[in-house]
């Protein structure tokens, strides 16, 4: 591997990191009733770009989750950059790359609406909702970094792949579902910001329950993995997986029945990405790069078909 490869890798990870601690900052700018702290965009006031002494700690609370997303912009041009010299150039690493840069900009944009709007619940599950999809474009990029170029070939049978992608789909309802759950109860971002109206008791089961699906689905992929005698690679990445659901539902029980305490919410929304980053990632392993005599009979075969 080339030092732009490495730096890829390096990047890759970078960016994934960067993602899920822009989650943790905008929660914590929303659990502190930050979300205003910086009234307009993208100046903190109107005469100022950063904080000034009048608005006191929200201000530089969410300065810094601004300043964040100027971080994981440099480090997605950075990225392109990389993988747009590495040589051979790796196709399967131009989409993620470019996704990541794209992204910020519209994240970015998300966010501003976010703030004019006064902290609207919908703009505000949206933000949430985009940086999930970075974090998972942030894990195929830096997955796929640490593997050698060529095609891929399975390493499950079709019907765990099939049921680890109906997995993600569960997933996406779950953090779905979260979003209105957040946007119904408290901790709106600042005392004046809408909410959406729902029953918080209605909305918060009907989260439960799909949580409660995606750990029997998980577990029950870990044991049709076990079955199968899949690679001791795929089954760690599926424990993995269900120790962090089971960790993150703990959380979610316990800041409900205490009345969401700000600081196990913040928890929960750091178990959040770190959910999404093992459940894609655990679909990644699930298939393997062929080794280069196999590409190259791979390539033989299709020019002879």
């Amino acid at each position: 591997m080339g030092m732009s490869g490495i730096w890829v890798r390096r990047l890759a990870l970078a960016s994934v990191v960067a993602n899920v601690g822009i989650i943790v900052t905008g929660g914590a700018v929303r659990l502190t009733a930050s979300g205003l702290g910086c009234p307009t965009v993208p100046y903190c006031t109107e005469d100022s770009f950063v904080p000034t002494r009048e608005l006191g700690a929200h201000g530089v609370i969410e300065f810094g989750n601004r300043t964040l997303t100027g971080v994981i912009g440099l480090v997605a041009v950075a990225t392109v950059v990389a993988v747009w010299r590495d040589r051979p150039r790796r196709r399967d690493l131009v989409g993620p790359a470019v996704a990541l840069l794209v992204g910020i900009p519209a994240q970015a944009l998300l966010g501003a609406v976010t703030v004019l709007t006064g902290l609207n619940p919908w703009t505000v599950m949206g933000h949430f909702l985009l940086s999930m999809i970075l974090i998972a474009a942030a894990v195929v990029l830096w997955v796929r970094s640490t593997e050698s170029p060529g095609p891929t070939a399975a390493v499950v049978p079709p019907p765990l792949r099939l049921l680890t992608r109906g997995l993600l789909a569960v997933l996406a309802v779950v953090l779905l579902l979260g979003t209105v759950v957040t946007g119904t109860g408290p901790h709106a971002g600042d005392p004046e910001s809408p909410r959406m109206g729902f029953d918080l008791a209605v909305v918060s089961q009907l989260h439960a329950d799909a949580v409660l699906l995606l750990i029997g689905l998980t577990v029950a992929l870990w044991a049709g993995l076990l079955a199968v005698r899949a690679p001791e690679r795929v089954r760690r990445a599926a424990v993995a997986l269900i120790v962090v659901e089971l960790a993150q539902g703990l959380i979610g029980f316990v800041q409900y029945f205490t009345d969401l305490p700000v600081l196990l919410v913040g928890f929960h929304l750091l178990g959040a990405a770190l959910v999404t980053v093992f459940a894609v990632r655990l679909y990644l392993t699930m298939r393997s790069r062929l080794p280069v005599a196999e590409q190259a009979l791979a390539v033989t075969r299709a020019n002879f078909a």
